[in-house]
């Protein structure tokens, strides 16, 4: 048997697995379909269609597996509950045995006049979807409150013992989300602006006041963070070498240079979407 066959196989009997009885009918077919575009995405490593059917084993035409795959993703039926979510809480559980769960949020525009905010866990140096909102409207930033409603139904689907790190760009610096992410104990670290006030021993100042060099970090423990007050918290200015202007963190860790070596995990994942 061929390497992809066997990959292939090992996959569908995992998806079955996940199911309290044997798949019958249009169950059945999906999930093999399922589990054919999962070879797809494992072997090609691409989640672009022509990439995975060309990884798909058998004799059906990589144009013919595209075609199905594509009815797959927009059929109607095929929701979200019944066949992704049985997939992720199992994931997590497994993964939170051997390492720390890193999740980004990140928010795009997408096909046909929408946008979407999306939490993804990194893993490999990619970025698996765990959980997203959808909706009409050009490229723009999500409210606050939308960021914690979606950052508490990931929640759910991770185990209490777990290790996490949440990860954010300028768009996540909310006091609300920042608060969210520490109420269950989890790390965080977020890009932030700036001309952020903080409040330093009881004086106020920006962000950008901190003068940091190229090559080097500033920062500052036990700020109170924007006019909410919200804190205490650590903030850094970091100026890599490598880049033409400093960015600006948030975080509730106490290590600065395991705040940089989290955020850099964000910088240079790329998506599974791409």
């Amino acid at each position: 048997m061929s390497d992809s066959r066997q990959v292939h196989r090992a996959i569908k009997q995992a998806v079955k697995q996940l199911y309290p009885e044997e798949p019958r009918g249009n169950l059945a077919r999906h999930l093999e379909t399922l589990a054919s575009m999962v070879t797809g995405i494992v072997l090609g490593k691409s989640s672009q269609l022509p990439k995975m059917a060309s990884k798909i084993p058998g004799d059906v035409h990589p144009d013919s597996q595209v075609k199905q795959m594509s009815r797959w993703v927009q059929n109607e039926a095929i929701t979200f509950r019944l066949y992704f979510l049985p997939f992720v809480r199992p994931m997590l559980i497994h993964l939170a045995t051997v390492r720390p769960l890193v999740f980004i949020m990140d928010g795009s525009a997408v096909a046909r006049g929408c946008v979407t905010l999306m939490v993804s866990l990194i893993y490999a140096r990619r970025a698996l979807p765990v959980a997203w909102l959808v909706i009409e409207g050009a490229k723009g930033h999500f409210p606050a409150q939308t960021h914690v409603a979606l950052l508490r139904e990931v929640k759910a689907l991770v185990p209490e013992t777990a290790q996490v790190i949440f990860l954010g760009d300028g768009e996540f610096d909310s006091p609300e989300l920042q608060a969210e992410a520490d109420g269950d104990g989890w790390a965080y670290v977020c890009r932030t602006a700036k001309n952020i006030q903080i409040c330093v021993t009881g004086e106020w100042l920006s962000l950008e006041a901190l003068q940091v060099k190229r090559g080097k970090r500033e920062f500052r423990k036990q700020v109170l963070f924007t006019e909410a007050a919200y804190g205490p918290v650590m903030v850094i200015a970091w100026w890599d070498a490598k880049y033409d202007a400093p960015i600006y963190l948030v975080s509730n860790l106490h290590s600065v240079r395991a705040a940089c070596d989290w955020y850099r995990k964000r910088a240079h994942t790329p998506s599974i979407r791409a």
